[in-house]
């Protein structure tokens, strides 16, 4: 007799094409699970000295495996950074503690904002398990479609103002010096007066004037280091003339799609005001640029995914901004001068907006930053020969 055909189980339509394994949990490497976590998680000794490390920190501390283990986690972080505290928090007895936005700055590191989670195994209470969690741009990204409903609404309000201020303010100003031809002494002193606030109301419009949308600037490929280089020659020559700059450049970074004039007034803008914050002796202001590997963002108000790996940032060293006052610096009208208007800030967010780009700021007493992530130029936005055209 013919022999009966072997019973061959359905696939369901979500499961065909797919092959099922059942993997027993003696099969399951405990190394291979940690490798395949995204954050980076490594175990130190009461000594601080690293005992194991995934896959993910190798590549966080841009080091290999057998150079992190063995080795003290001061070689690879500052001996003042709050892990080494969290560390000993977990070794005097507590199961777990965590700290978010803890800054980790180091030269194989760079610079990095994580959350830091601490554990101890049951068995070993002499050992620490460390986990840093990459803070992701949405964050970023959330402040930056605030920044640009902002600079939409003075966007709206620079039009009425042109129309419904500048005009009466012209007449206004034309009879002031009619009354002056007759006035006395006494009285021109008040048709000055009159003339002048007038001429700092005009002013006042026009800069908001620079919000105003009109058609879409012209784009080409810029250097980012000769926008810094020019950027800081102008203000070494005029109001930074007694400020110590310092350029820490990746000089593989490539070259960002942009509006060279555009940018230089971005930076000329976050130049000026770090100027005016750092210490009369002793102030100091860091430009840096760096290429960060990142995630392919869907910005409100561009078409498809963007890129964002060039980072460019400026550091000073003055007294920092207020922590009220953070998430709304670059809001307009809101300024830490005691003569500002409030719209330079905002005019940069506007700008890095247009271009696609992010800006955040971090702020603390003696050290102030300000980051903006740009995109690449088409011709060179690749991975490995592949363009990253936007999907």
């Amino acid at each position: 007799m013919p022999r009966a055909a072997a019973s061959v189980p359905r696939r369901s339509p979500k499961t065909a094409g797919r092959v099922s394994l059942r993997v027993s949990s003696a099969d399951m490497d405990a190394a291979q699970i940690l490798n395949a976590l995204p954050d980076p998680v490594l175990v130190v000794d009461y000594r601080c000295g690293i005992r194991f490390v995934n896959a993910p920190t190798q590549e966080f501390f841009d080091a290999g495996a057998n150079r992190l283990v063995g080795a003290p986690l001061s070689d690879f972080l500052p001996a003042d950074c709050p892990v080494f505290f969290l560390v000993e928090q977990i070794l005097s007895g507590m199961r777990s503690v965590s700290q978010n936005d803890v800054v980790l700055e180091a030269p194989r590191i760079g610079h990095q904002v994580v959350d830091v989670r601490l554990s101890t195994f049951n068995e070993l209470f002499d050992h620490a398990v460390i986990t840093f969690h990459q803070q992701s741009l949405s964050r970023r990204m959330e402040c930056q479609v605030t920044h640009r409903s902002a600079a939409r609404s003075v966007t709206a309000m620079a039009a009425m103002l042109a129309h419904e201020v500048k005009n009466p303010l012209s007449g206004i100003r034309g009879a002031a010096q009619l009354l002056e031809e007759s006035a006395s002494d006494q009285d021109r002193m008040l048709t000055r007066l009159i003339c002048d606030e007038a001429d700092r109301i005009v002013a006042l419009v026009n800069r908001m004037d620079a919000f105003a949308d009109r058609q879409a600037v012209e784009r080409t490929s810029v250097n980012v280091h000769a926008v810094l280089d020019h950027v800081r020659k102008l203000a070494q020559t005029g109001f930074a003339r007694s400020v110590r700059f310092i350029e820490r450049y990746d000089p593989s970074l490539p070259p960002t799609f942009a509006n060279r004039d555009q940018l230089v007034q971005v930076f000329l803008n976050l130049v000026k005001n770090a100027a005016e914050a750092v210490p009369a002796q002793g102030g100091e202001i860091i430009l840096s640029t760096a290429y960060q590997r990142g995630v392919r963002l869907a910005i409100p108000g561009q078409e498809g995914r963007v890129h964002l790996p060039l980072l460019v940032s400026v550091q000073d060293n003055g007294s920092g901004v207020p922590e009220d006052m953070r998430g709304h610096l670059f809001d307009p009208f809101v300024t830490t001068k005691a003569h500002g208007t409030g719209l330079g800030l905002a005019l940069v967010a506007k700008i890095v907006g247009d271009h696609g780009g992010l800006i955040d700021l971090e702020s603390q007493p003696r050290r102030t930053v300000f980051r903006i992530s740009l995109p690449m130029h088409a011709d060179t936005d690749s991975v490995d020969g592949v363009p990253r055209e936007l999907t």
